[in-house]
């Protein structure tokens, strides 16, 4: 019953929905240096992480140097994966024939990797996996059908699939605060604040590379909302670098600004003629990589 995508490995820690696209992408990496807003792509250093027909995606760091991401087999079934960068071996963290994972992330505690489980009934909904390979634990039982995430204070900020959709953060049992409806699927805190950042789809403006979305935060703190200005046009994906730099994707390129600027600026473009349309990323000031995932050709 148990799948296996990747050779078994040990892993070292520090302490389906139509949301989820299933066209096939590869997970690459390419090295930087520098920080924040003075960031540099090394050029030649862009290499493939994954290379398979099926889908590597949603790539994020649980620490130092352990990436995870949602990868699926010739089924079309979805597995958590921790990929290695001191050795390169990869490792699954999950091994589920009856249901499917997207979206890991390294909670708050650093204990569990979260993931958005579709569940054999097609409920969707957040799960922990324990770091020390211990049972599975379900977050939220009572909410559903969770698309994206992000955390703050060990509590977590979703997008709810519905008529509108909504994007929530529960902070305690039948106390959630709504922070906005209509959102895009990258939900984001803003480092060393408490601001949850997203896009919102009411606001764009059309541009000639594509639809730019309002960047907008609520302070989960103060619940003060506020905006920072237009995303790239052409992208629906972003994260922070730091505190005060944006990153996004278009095509095979890489844009930065810094939050208080209005235009996006060039980072660099990753070398390939068989993949192509950046999507997630995911950053790591540690080991200097900037990962991205690309849809083959």
């Amino acid at each position: 019953m148990n799948k296996k995508i990747y050779p078994t490995a040990l892993i070292l820690l520090v302490t389906c929905s139509s949301l989820f696209a299933q066209t096939s992408f590869d997970l690459w990496q390419i090295s930087t240096k520098g920080k924040g807003n003075k960031i540099q792509l090394i050029s030649g250093s862009e290499k493939a992480i994954t290379d398979r027909k099926e889908y590597d995606n949603q790539p994020s760091f649980i620490n130092e140097y352990q990436l995870v991401f949602s990868a699926a087999d010739d089924k079309g079934n979805h597995d958590i994966i921790v990929y290695n960068f001191e050795n390169g071996k990869f490792t699954n963290l999950t091994k589920t024939a009856d249901r499917s994972e997207f979206s890991p992330s390294i909670t708050d505690c650093g204990q569990y990797i979260a993931a958005v489980v579709t569940e054999p009934d097609r409920k969707q909904r957040i799960w922990l996996y324990p770091t020390n390979f211990g049972e599975p634990e379900l977050l939220y039982d009572d909410i559903e059908p969770v698309g994206y995430y992000d955390w703050y204070d060990n509590k977590a900020a979703m997008f709810v699939l519905g008529n509108p959709n909504q994007l929530i953060y529960a902070k305690g049992r039948n106390d959630l605060l709504e922070i906005d409806e209509n959102v895009g699927r990258s939900i984001k805190k803003r480092p060393k604040t408490s601001q949850m950042t997203y896009l919102s789809r009411d606001i764009s403006a059309k541009q000639p590379d594509g639809e730019a979305f309002e960047l907008k935060y609520m302070d989960l703190e103060s619940q003060e909302k506020g905006d920072l200005g237009l995303s790239l046009a052409g992208s629906q994906d972003f994260i922070w670098l730091d505190k005060k730099t944006l990153l996004m994707g278009r095509g095979n390129s890489l844009y930065i600004r810094k939050w208080n600027e209005k235009n996006w600026s060039l980072l660099g473009t990753i070398q390939t003629e068989t993949h192509q349309n950046i999507s997630r990323l995911a950053y790591s000031k540690d080991l200097d990589v900037i990962v991205v995932a690309m849809e083959r050709k």
